[in-house]
């Protein structure tokens, strides 16, 4: 199930951006910085009051080759087709202008909840001021400040009465995965193909895809599958979807909901940075990842063409070294038999959990292979580990000193962890933590 999203909408200069980047940075809690993985500030994943949501900032969306108030009208739009809450933000400073009212009357047909936040409001001497905004009909104004945190608190608290309490029943036998790309990597192409028919319209034109599909299946040995089709843009009505940033967005939404994403290259094309973005959040998120190189049979072939492909993989992809790589055409169905299998294998890895008793023994090798670091005359006392969690598969060291354990050291256990137990196809999670 998809967490519910906090859309923030608003013409230029209010300070969406501000607001943004102070409920990431202080009120959300940021999946880790892992090295290698570039980061999109449109999009972050955090929690409030015990519930789980993402939030979009829409004024990360560049629209730049619009008229100003068609821009305004098209993230508007954006924000009413991903959202569950929207977050109106107008200036205290400016009062209500007509771009303010523009808004007003979109986001008021939505019928989707919008929360009014009127930014700017720096001291208690101007909340007097907020008044007018009334006038949008959008219910009681917050007054807040977006550069020294005032009233954030109050519109997450509102915002959260607004999430759904419905909870979704989950096939747990059910393997959900995505397939995530660039547009016109061939997505479409391949669940059609996958399925063995024509599920989802094709097209040459980047973006065609209108609306997300799901689709449940079975293999021939009997698992269960649900295909979450990423390549759909757009659930209803007309909404403004070249840019890239968007298809991102999108992505997000799906590998949400998905054990396992497909990470779709053009072979035609390589490897290109959004590939990087897209596939560093679904890294992030502790999902199972496949990378999967479409239309490999318009290459022309040498001796060493499929060993070099995969070796600039690993060079961009450094991060996602535990991924399998497998090369297929929509277009012949070259190995596309295999896929399902190879899906299974990573649901498996995911869920694999590990005897602290066979895992203590890999661990007290590996530091008779690479004896813990020291800093500052102290070294790094490594007591015991245990495995408190799949999907990724998580471990906890119990250490002397969390500080003490570097990342690279870190590293080197994961490395040593996978060695004896492959975990092909999954992250793997190392938490330091004091024993008590």
């Amino acid at each position: 199930m998809a967490n519910p999203t906090i859309a923030i909408v608003g013409r230029p200069n209010v300070g969406k951006s501000t607001i943004f980047n102070r409920i990431a940075g202080e009120r959300i809690s940021i999946v880790e910085d892992t090295p290698g993985v570039t980061r999109d500030r449109i999009y972050a994943t955090g929690e409030w009051l015990g519930r789980e949501f993402s939030i979009i900032d829409t004024g990360g969306i560049d629209l730049s080759d619009e008229p100003f108030m068609d821009q305004i009208k098209h993230q508007a739009e954006i924000a009413i087709e991903e959202a569950d809450v929207i977050v109106f933000v107008a200036s205290g400073r400016e009062g209500v202008t007509d771009a303010d009212e523009l808004v007003a009357k979109i986001l008021y047909r939505s019928n989707k909840p919008v929360i009014l936040a009127v930014n700017k409001v720096d001291n208690p001497e101007m909340r007097n001021e907020i008044y007018e905004f009334y006038s949008l009909g959008l219910g009681d104004p917050f007054p807040i400040s977006g550069s020294h945190g005032l009233g954030i608190g109050d519109v997450l608290d509102e915002a959260v009465k607004h999430f759904s309490t419905e909870i979704e029943e989950e096939d747990e036998d059910t393997i959900k995965f995505s397939l995530i790309g660039r547009p016109n990597v061939g997505k479409s192409s391949l669940i059609n193909a996958i399925l063995g028919e024509d599920r989802v319209i094709v097209s040459e034109i980047e973006g065609t895809t209108r609306d997300a599909i799901d689709t449940h299946f079975e293999s021939e040995d009997g698992q269960k599958f649900l295909m979450i089709d990423t390549a759909g843009m757009r659930k209803r009505g007309k909404v403004y979807e070249s840019t890239e940033k968007y298809s991102v967005m999108r992505a997000m939404r799906a590998i949400e909901r998905s054990d396992i994403v497909l990470m779709v290259l053009n072979a035609e094309e390589g490897i290109r940075e959004q590939d990087k973005k897209v596939a560093g959040y679904a890294h992030e998120a502790g999902r199972g990842i496949i990378i999967v190189v479409n239309k490999w049979d318009t290459i022309e072939k040498e001796t060493n063409t499929m060993r070099d492909f995969e070796e600039e993989i690993r060079e961009e992809f450094r991060y996602l070294d535990y991924a399998p790589i497998i090369f297929v055409s929509a277009l012949t169905k070259q190995r596309l038999n295999k896929l399902p299998e190879l899906i299974e294998l990573v649901s498996m890895n995911q869920n694999l959990r590990i005897p602290s008793a066979l895992l203590n023994d890999v661990v007290m090798d590996a530091i008779a292979i690479n004896p813990t670091p020291t800093d500052k005359g102290k070294r790094l006392k490594v007591f015991y580990g245990t495995q408190v969690a799949i999907k990724p598969p998580t471990f906890v060291i119990f250490v002397n000193e969390e500080e003490l354990m570097h990342f690279s050291y870190a590293r080197f256990l994961e490395n040593q962890i996978r060695k004896a137990f492959t975990f092909e196809g999954t992250p793997i999670k190392i938490i330091p933590r004091r024993r008590k």
